[in-house]
C-alpha cells in the first residue's frame, strides 16, 4: 500500500514539475516577444556599469575611455565626499552593519531618532520619520490619512511613487493639469463635497525641471481649506536660500502640511522621509504599512545639515548622507553651473557639444 501511495506521489511530482516546466517556457516565450518589441520600437536600454565611484567623471566595467556623467542625482557632490564616507566607517564600527530587525520590535538606533530630529529641524517642522526610501514613504502616506470620504488632487505629471500611493488609497482622485491653477481650482471646487482635500504635487519636477507654483497652490488650498503636500526629492539640499527646498524658495514652509523628501539624491546617500507639520502621530506609525516592515541600517552621516562647525550628525538607512553649509553650497553650486556652461576645459567643447567619452590620459 504504502509502495503504491509513493509510486503515485512520484508520479504526480512528475507531472506537476511537467506542467510547471510548461508555464515557465510559455512565460519565457511570451516575454522574449515583450523584449523583442521593446527592441524594435528603439526604447531597450542597458545597463552602464559603473567600476568608480559616483561623481562627474566615471570609468566603467570593461576598461576603455571613461564617460562623462550629466544624470546622476548627485547635486552636490556628497556622494564621494571623503567626510561622508569617513563618517560612514565610524558608524558602522560603533553600530554594527545593520539590525536584522523591522522599526518596531528592535530595529531602532538612537542615531534614528538622532536623524529624525536634525531633519525635522533642518526644514522647521516638528517632527520627521524615516524610511528605506522616498517611494516607500509615498506608498504610504496616501493610505494612511484619507478614506472613502476624502479627496486627493494630483498634478498630472507626478512621479510614480506619488502616482502608485494614490491608487493605493480609498480616497475620490482627481487629477489636475500639470501645475494649471484654473483646472486645480475647479477640481477644488468639485471636490467640497469630500470630508478632506490633499492637493499633491512634486516640487521640483524631475524629468523637465519645472517648479511647482507653490504659491498659488497654497492659495488655493487655503480658499477651499485643503491640505498641500509636496514631495522635495529633487528640491532638498539645493533649492531655496539654505536647501531646504522649493517651499522655501517660494516662502510658503509654513503653508505646505506634508513634505516627503530624500537623503538619496543632493544629500548623498539613500533613505526616504516624511515630514509633517504636526507632531508624528501613532496613527501614521501604525496605518502606514511600507513603516512597519522597514529593516533599520546604521550607519553615521556626512556634512553637517545646518550652521558651521565640522561634520557632524548620525545618520543612518545602509548610507550616507548630509547637507553642506549653504555658503559653501551656494559657491559650489556657482562653481558647477559655471564649468557646465563653459566646458571642461580639456575638452574644448560647450555643453551639449561634448563627446560621449574623454581620455582620462
Amino acid at each position: 500500500m504504502w509502495r503504491g501511495a509513493a509510486v503515485r506521489a512520484v508520479r504526480a511530482a512528475g507531472s506537476s514539475r511537467a506542467a510547471s516546466g510548461a508555464a515557465a517556457a510559455q512565460l519565457r516565450r511570451w516575454l522574449e516577444g515583450e523584449l523583442e518589441g521593446i527592441r524594435g520600437a528603439g526604447t531597450w536600454k542597458s545597463e552602464r556599469v559603473i567600476a568608480s565611484r559616483q561623481g562627474p567623471h566615471l570609468r566603467l566595467a570593461g576598461g576603455g575611455a571613461g564617460i562623462l556623467n550629466f544624470c546622476a542625482n548627485n547635486y552636490l557632490g556628497l556622494s564621494s565626499h571623503p567626510q561622508v564616507i569617513r563618517a560612514a566607517v565610524q558608524a558602522l564600527e560603533e553600530f554594527g552593519a545593520g539590525l536584522s530587525s523591522v522599526r518596531f520590535i528592535c530595529g531602532t538606533q538612537s542615531i534614528h531618532k538622532d536623524l529624525e530630529e536634525k531633519i525635522a529641524r533642518f526644514h522647521q517642522r516638528e517632527d520627521a520619520i524615516l524610511y528605506a526610501s522616498c517611494f516607500d514613504a509615498n506608498a504610504g502616506i496616501f493610505e494612511a490619512l484619507l478614506t472613502p470620504e476624502d479627496a486627493v488632487l494630483s498634478d498630472e505629471l507626478n512621479h510614480a511613487s506619488i502616482i502608485d500611493g494614490i491608487r493605493l488609497c480609498k480616497a475620490n482622485k482627481y487629477r489636475y493639469k500639470h501645475m494649471d491653477m484654473h483646472d486645480l481650482e475647479a477640481k477644488l471646487q468639485d471636490a467640497q463635497k469630500h470630508r478632506l482635500r490633499l492637493v499633491a504635487t512634486d516640487g521640483a519636477f524631475s524629468m523637465d525641471g519645472d517648479i511647482a507654483p507653490l504659491r498659488e497652490i497654497c492659495q488655493l488650498a487655503q480658499k477651499y481649506d485643503a491640505l498641500v503636500f509636496i514631495d522635495e526629492c529633487h528640491a532638498t539640499g539645493f533649492l531655496g536660500p539654505n536647501g531646504r527646498g522649493t517651499d522655501e524658495l517660494l516662502g510658503v514652509m509654513d503653508k505646505v502640511t506634508i513634505v516627503n523628501s530624500t537623503l538619496g539624491k543632493a544629500l548623498g546617500g539613500a533613505a526616504g522621509n516624511k515630514l509633517p507639520a504636526l507632531h508624528r502621530s501613532p496613527w501614521v506609525c501604525l496605518a502606514h504599512f511600507p513603516f512597519l516592515p522597514l529593516q533599520s541600517a546604521p550607519c553615521r552621516g556626512g556634512l553637517r545639515l545646518q550652521g558651521p562647525g565640522p561634520a557632524h550628525g548620525k545618520q543612518c538607512h545602509c548610507t550616507i548622507h548630509g547637507c553642506q553649509d549653504p555658503t559653501v553650497q551656494e559657491q559650489d553650486d556657482s562653481s558647477r553651473l559655471h564649468h557646465l556652461r563653459e566646458g571642461p576645459p580639456h575638452l574644448s567643447c560647450h555643453a551639449g557639444g561634448c563627446p560621449a567619452g574623454y581620455s582620462d590620459g
